[in-house]
């Protein structure tokens, strides 16, 4: 096993050593990932950056696009031919249509190739003709991204760390009598197994639902292919103690080793550590909106994801001797939309308070990092209106249950972002008399002019930030 692994990885490392001189010398590569928790908006997000990117009349803080240095754009096959293509024009047709539509989240890794024409810069630009750069963009779910925190954990330690957290939870409470009833001691049945396993599948559910964001191992949610097999038939229990061979507990150690070896580290190995620039999208309203505990927890999520990555700079012969590293992260809270823009600039804050620990590990590992708020598709208006003798910042848009126009103030964010972060780090249960709501919005229809993109809020600011220096 070990000789197969170091043949494996050398083998691994030749190819990427001439990936990397190829994308060096010959035609260079921007490897961007995109991922996020639950509902962030992922598919939004890649389908408008690429409509766009295509069509760039609205991205002009995009400073080569501003400059005039794009010429050209356009999609092309990408490269690995075991990934599927990222669906761009369905995607597109569903939000662009006649009656516009919320496209289906991400479940799989998918990815598409965007190629562009791009003039240098500088003295030497009028020496030589325009370059052509790759843009691979690879979509992936966010709950395989906090898989990858697993491969540093024992069984033992990963059952232990998720009882603790779940044993008070209410939503829990039916899988943890059923742990309970168990004797992971015991010999090993089956059944016992299997309903074990389904019992904590409806859990992680119910606490995604809920708004909670440590719902590993993340193939439980989005089994695709695997479903009912036994890599995916295992549960924490509490653990104390040796287990013994044969044992119940034994062998839900054997197939969570198995988990990792078998789906998390292929995932590692052929995605994410190919990857060089990263998008995390952050749903922030919604985990406001679902009260302090959801926002102390995706606080810890965005700490936890940034634990599976890789950051540094990428100079040229680390690449060749070390692979890849992610040299810009950006933290994206997103539907700012959802919002007057009045109260981004508060987002903002928001999003930096809750991604600053995670922001600070990559700024000190050599990555660059940033935040900001971003809508990938603006589904709203601005409007003020009179209130009581007051002027109120509202949107409007239509609604997604009942597809009917609606004005909406959502409440105000508190100017001092420390307000929200200091009641969910210290437990509260709620935001002290403060309401904070916010609607879902149906896409509206659009009327786009020739070479204009869908209109959005700071993608191309967003874009600036992770290839601009490429450009």
């Amino acid at each position: 096993m070990v000789i197969s692994s170091l043949a494996d990885g050398l083998v691994r490392g030749v190819e990427s050593i001439g990936d990397t001189v190829s994308e060096t010398f010959f035609e260079p590569v921007i490897r961007l990932g995109v991922t996020g928790l639950a509902r962030s908006g992922k598919t939004v997000f890649i389908t408008s950056l690429v409509a766009n990117l295509l069509d760039r009349g609205r991205m002009t803080a995009l400073a080569a696009q501003q400059e005039g240095r794009i010429t050209a754009a356009y999609l092309q096959p990408q490269p690995d031919d075991t990934v599927p293509r990222f669906d761009y024009e369905s995607h597109l047709s569903a939000l662009t249509g006649a009656k516009p539509y919320w496209p289906e989240s991400t479940r799989s890794v998918s990815e598409l190739r965007l190629s562009l024409k791009v003039r240098p810069a500088g003295l030497l630009s009028g020496l030589q003709g325009p370059r052509k750069i790759h843009l691979d963009i690879v979509d992936y779910p966010g709950e395989w991204l906090l898989d990858l925190a697993l491969l540093e954990k024992s069984y033992a330690d990963w059952s232990n760390e998720t009882w603790l957290r779940i044993e008070r939870r209410p939503e829990a409470s039916e899988y943890v009598a059923a742990a309970c009833a168990s004797d992971s001691a015991a010999v090993h049945d089956e059944p016992t197994a299997l309903n074990l396993a389904r019992s904590f599948t409806d859990y992680l559910n119910a606490a995604r639902d809920l708004g909670f964001y440590d719902c590993t191992p993340g193939r439980f949610l989005l089994p695709g292919d695997l479903a009912g097999s036994p890599v995916l038939t295992f549960a924490p229990l509490p653990i104390s103690g040796v287990l013994r061979r044969g044992s119940l507990g034994r062998e839900m150690e054997r197939r969570y080793e198995a988990y990792k070896s078998q789906v998390v580290k292929p995932f590692f190995r052929d995605h994410f550590a190919r990857i060089d620039r990263q998008v995390v999208l952050v749903d922030a309203l919604g985990a406001i909106h679902k009260g302090p505990q959801a926002v102390e927890d995706m606080r810890r999520a965005m700490v936890d994801t940034l634990s599976a990555f890789r950051p540094g700079r990428n100079a040229w012969l680390s690449k060749l001797l070390l692979g890849k590293r992610v040299e810009r992260i950006l933290f994206a809270a997103t539907k700012a939309d959802h919002l007057h823009h009045l109260q981004h600039p508060r987002l903002t804050a928001i999003i930096e308070a809750l991604t600053r620990d995670a922001r600070d590990k990559a700024n000190f590992a050599g990555a660059e990092t940033a935040a900001l708020s971003l809508a990938a598709l603006r589904a709203t208006t601005e409007e003020m209106r009179s209130h009581n003798g007051v002027e109120l910042p509202c949107i409007r848009g239509t609604l997604l249950d009942s597809g009917k126009q609606a004005a909406f103030y959502p409440g105000e964010l508190p100017l001092d972002s420390s307000h929200l972060l200091g009641l969910a780090r210290d437990g509260a249960k709620n935001w002290l008399g403060a309401e904070y709501e916010f609607m879902n919005f149906a896409p509206s229809c659009l009327s786009l002019r020739p070479g204009d993109g869908p209109p959005h809020i700071r993608l191309d600011r967003a874009m600036q930030f992770l290839i601009g220096d490429r450009l």
